[in-house]
């Protein structure tokens, strides 16, 4: 990426943020019960997981994980982990996504796992492992990255002689194009479910919603580079431009099998989830970089982590847990040969391993990884999530939800986010910076 921000390292260091996080002591590791070897609990929900563990647990006699799959953080997983922590009952092990890592560690849920993944930093590029740093304490370690990608149906623009855009006028202009030769046909979708998509967009653009100021949280949600990207997606709205579907819902998947949806401005995770539900369409679909506003670029749309919970009672064999399911060749193999997760490791040296993992078939063959690679060298700088995701990211869901009744519009969902993002965090004892 090239990436010189610091993310979210080194932000938060001697703000109240972390007080919660930071003052127990870790518990004692108790070892497996004689003859049996330790277990490790995990939840999570990421495409191929199950294989992953499989694969663990065939070759780990002295530990083995009990894995189970719930829903998707913003599905009820997160509320499931939250109330478990409240509970005392929480696995070891947690799946956490970048922008909800912040808040899991102001409710001293997670704990710090610094000293225990020391001997793997390393590998990971310094602008990825910032993203799970907070006050210089490292509370998670990172699964994957998730570079923005444009999906099409590369035998329909072809038919129509419509061209691949590489910027955002060209994607515009190619949407009229799509609906004037189907009328039903739309180019993409407006998920009015799917803060996490905006944000990508706001990020590629530049936009920067959270930083610091001295020692408080600066909240620029609806800064310019953001309301470009607003202003842009309520205009393709506004002209009925595209699709406006629930993400991942049954009639979203339907407008792909009738041929009424012909692109999805997703990011690499989503070559799995194509692949898995349409394929009777294999060979029809092709990846290209994300359009962009003039100059190659890219934001992040997700992303994994892996954390130990803050009650853990095996915490040792937790991590080192951790450090294979994210970091052995063993496990990515399992993943994407699973043939349902096109995952993007965080360890660049991994790289190898899933581009020949994964069947690129459905694609016609064409080499996913390269581009993948090629987009998250293009993610731009500077972003960092900010300390109250999860009600931030519900603030947005809910207004969004607002604007095909013309209730609001998307720029305005911004402001809306704005103001409740900063009542949020005073709320929580920070200081927020005059904006």
């Amino acid at each position: 990426m090239g990436r010189k921000s610091a993310g979210i390292a080194g932000l938060l260091a001697g703000m109240s943020l972390l007080a919660a996080a930071c003052g127990s002591t870790e518990p004692a590791q108790p070892a497996g019960e004689a003859g049996k070897p330790a277990q490790v609990t995990f939840w999570g929900w990421a495409k191929g997981t199950q294989q992953v563990v499989d694969a663990f647990n065939k070759s780990h006699k002295d530990v083995q994980i009990k894995y189970e799959e719930i829903p998707s953080g913003n599905a009820g997983g997160y509320a499931k982990f939250s109330n478990a922590v409240k509970a005392g009952n929480a696995p070891d092990v947690m799946s956490v996504e970048y922008p909800q890592l912040p808040d899991f560690v102001n409710q001293g849920a997670l704990q710090d796992i610094s000293a225990d993944v020391a001997d793997v930093k390393s590998k990971y590029p310094a602008e990825v492992f910032s993203l799970v740093e907070l006050g210089g304490k490292a509370w998670a370690l990172p699964m994957d990255a998730a570079p923005q990608v444009f999906f099409y149906r590369k035998d329909l623009f072809e038919k129509n002689k419509i061209e691949v855009p590489k910027t955002w006028d060209d994607f515009r202009a190619a949407a009229e194009k799509v609906k004037k030769a189907d009328g039903k046909s739309r180019i993409a979708t407006f998920f009015p479910d799917d803060p996490s998509v905006l944000a990508a967009l706001s990020w590629q653009a530049g936009g920067k919603w959270f930083g610091t100021e001295g020692d408080a949280w600066k909240v620029t949600i609806n800064d310019e580079p953001s309301k470009k990207v607003a202003e842009y997606w309520q205009g393709l709205v506004k002209d009925d431009l595209l699709k406006v579907q629930p993400s991942f819902s049954q009639e979203w998947n339907a407008a792909f099998e009738d041929d009424t949806l012909w692109g999805y401005v997703g990011a690499n995770w989503g070559a799995g989830v194509m692949k898995g539900n349409h394929a009777g369409q294999s060979g029809k679909w092709a990846i290209a970089p994300i359009p962009n506003w003039g100059t190659p670029a890219s934001g992040m749309l997700g992303g994994t982590t892996f954390g130990v919970s803050k009650g853990s009672k095996n915490a040792k064999a937790a991590v080192e847990v951790v450090k294979w399911l994210t970091g052995s060749e063993e496990a990515w193999t399992a993943r994407l040969s699973s043939g349902t997760s096109s995952g993007f490791p965080a360890i660049a040296d991994l790289v190898p391993v899933a581009a020949k993992s994964f069947d690129a078939s459905f694609y016609g063959g064409q080499d996913i990884y390269a581009l993948f690679s090629e987009s998250y060298k293009t993610v731009q700088p500077g972003w960092t999530w900010g300390p109250s995701m999860v009600q931030t990211l519900t603030t947005f869901k809910d207004a969004l939800g607002k604007v095909s009744s013309g209730e609001t519009t998307i720029p305005g969902v911004l402001d809306t986010a704005q103001t409740a993002t900063v009542g949020e965090i005073k709320s929580r004892g920070l200081n927020v910076a005059q904006q």
